[in-house]
């Protein structure tokens, strides 16, 4: 294993927060690629992020499934709302699962049809769709000094390579590696850097992927960072065992000290 050092980071929740990123996307996938019958489409509503998709929002994995929660919320008839959100959260994927059957959908076709959404927004108006993502200021500044100390960063994301990469361009952030969902599962991709570097930490907001992370003999010696700011469920924050520790935003200088 080489000596050099790196430090990971998610991206989605911890460098940038693109909620109104995900809604507008998501949507315009289902205005103009879904052609499903069971929504009636109203440009009004662009202009706000509904809060029951903000509230789902921690439950996500991969992109496609926001299109889909999109398409439920913004359906004519059995919408998904604030009586029938607790159902769909408490079995988020089998419903995610069930509602890709009933409609004959792919997932891989959404996750498609989510890129060509964006892939549009890019060639129309990039500016604008830049500035949808909100940065996180203190985790870029701890990335430029990670930099001064000739210290790598890492980013493992499910968002599309090139779409992360256009981002983080704009942000002045350029880190040695960035990994988007075509390059397989974040677990398998922290056991191959795991084999070439010394991981110093892994900050993330998904619990579920650094419990992952911290279960796998290939993987369980690098140290995880719940990001305390991303998009966490109410219960995230608790039941944390000593392997996963709770990160601040004002807290992340004291990781230089690992």
């Amino acid at each position: 294993m080489s000596t050099q050092q790196i430090f990971l980071f998610d991206f989605d929740g911890v460098i940038v927060d693109g909620m109104h990123e995900y809604w507008h996307s998501s949507l315009m996938a289902c205005d103009k690629y879904l052609n499903s019958p069971y929504i009636k489409f109203d440009q009004k509503l662009y202009k706000r992020v509904p809060n029951i998709f903000k509230e789902i929002r921690p439950w996500v994995k991969y992109g496609w499934e926001m299109v889909l929660i999109v398409h439920q919320i913004i359906k004519t008839e059995n919408q998904l709302n604030n009586f029938n959100k607790d159902d769909f959260i408490n079995e988020y994927h089998q419903n995610c699962q069930r509602i890709l059957k009933e409609n004959s959908w792919i997932a891989q076709d959404l996750q498609k049809i989510l890129d060509k959404s964006r892939g549009l927004q890019i060639d129309k108006d990039f500016e604008k769709w830049v500035n949808l993502h909100k940065p996180y200021f203190e985790v870029i500044n701890f990335i430029e000094e990670l930099k001064k100390r000739g210290i790598k960063a890492g980013i493992i994301t499910t968002k599309g390579k090139i779409f992360a990469e256009k981002i983080l361009n704009q942000l002045n952030i350029f880190p040695e590696f960035i990994f988007g969902y075509e390059s397989g599962t974040k677990i398998k991709i922290a056991e191959e850097l795991n084999q070439k570097y010394e991981i110093l930490g892994f900050i993330e907001d998904r619990k579920k992927t650094l419990m992952d992370i911290k279960q796998n003999s290939e993987t369980s010696n690098i140290n995880c960072f719940l990001a305390d700011w991303g998009y966490l469920k109410s219960s995230d924050r608790y039941k944390l065992n000593n392997e996963i520790k709770l990160l601040k935003l004002d807290n992340l200088n004291e990781l230089l000290a690992i």
